[in-house]
């Protein structure tokens, strides 16, 4: 679920075309769109069967699905006395919750909308059995960053120089493919973090380290130095320094540690391992 709820955002903010990043971007319709698409794509994730009347048929049970940005669910007649799996995210905190509530005269209000829709009242938010609350879910590093990084980022001429400036602002982070997408704006974007040319290129002699996720020995390095840890599909760039013997971590044939801040680099970094 964590896995939707991140590529629900990234497919709205379509980055790689757009570079997009933040709900604050994108216009009022594409924001009520969001429910819709999590919808589908937990759909289609979890392999729930269509409802008669209901979005969802699970375990021979009607289950409507709605989502809010603020927990102001909005329930339509047909979901009343019938359970609702309620959904929430929140793209800044990193955050996704996921709750069921069987809907009663009780527990929602009186009041309706011009679609004689209602919500739940202070009772039916209290019956909510929370499935995941406030978990976590893959970062968007750019919304850990300040406008004058972002824009230090964004602001490159080129897809290969927005990608380089990111993994050198940007670091100690966990790094997504939609993150690189946006910033590099191309179709090939991972052409621009890769050796040959790419960032790890570039910022080796600087001291930078590109950690990959989807490769063993590079989640080990990064444990052993003590920076964040890249998940499959992500990568973490930090910035290091030669080590006394023993002192530190072993790559390629070398003792390394993270630099402290600002500390100046005199080595380039090491090649790194599969």
């Amino acid at each position: 679920m964590a896995a939707v709820f991140r590529r629900t955002f990234d497919q709205l903010y379509d980055g790689q075309h757009t570079g997009r990043y933040k709900l604050d971007q994108l216009f009022k319709t594409e924001k009520t769109h969001f429910g819709t698409l999590i919808e589908i794509n937990l759909q289609r994730e979890l392999r729930l069967d269509d409802g008669e009347t209901l979005d969802f048929n699970i375990a021979e049970q009607e289950v409507d699905c709605k989502y809010s940005h603020t927990g102001g669910w909005m329930l339509p007649i047909e979901s009343f006395d019938q359970i609702v799996l309620v959904t929430q995210a929140d793209d800044h905190r990193s955050t996704w919750s996921v709750g069921l509530v069987r809907v009663t005269e009780q527990n929602r209000r009186t009041s309706e909308n011009r679609d004689r829709k209602t919500g739940l009242n202070s009772k039916g938010r209290d019956d909510i059995s929370w499935l995941f609350q406030n978990s976590q879910m893959p970062p968007n590093a750019l919304l850990s960053l300040s406008e004058v990084e972002v824009e230090a980022i964004m602001g490159a001429r080129s897809g290969q120089a927005r990608v380089n400036e990111l993994f050198r602002r940007a670091t100690n982070r966990r790094l997504t493919r939609s993150i690189i997408a946006t910033v590099a704006q191309q179709d090939d974007f991972m052409k621009r973090v890769r050796e040959n040319g790419g960032a790890r290129t570039a910022l080796r002699p600087e001291g930078y380290l590109i950690l990959g996720g989807d490769y063993a020995g590079q989640r080990a390095a990064a444990e052993a130095l003590g920076c964040e840890v890249p998940q499959p599909g992500e990568l973490v760039s930090v910035k290091v320094v030669p080590a006394k013997s023993k002192s530190g971590v072993k790559i390629d044939l070398a003792w390394w540690r993270l630099a402290h801040e600002d500390e100046d680099v005199t080595e380039p970094a090491p090649m790194l391992p599969r």
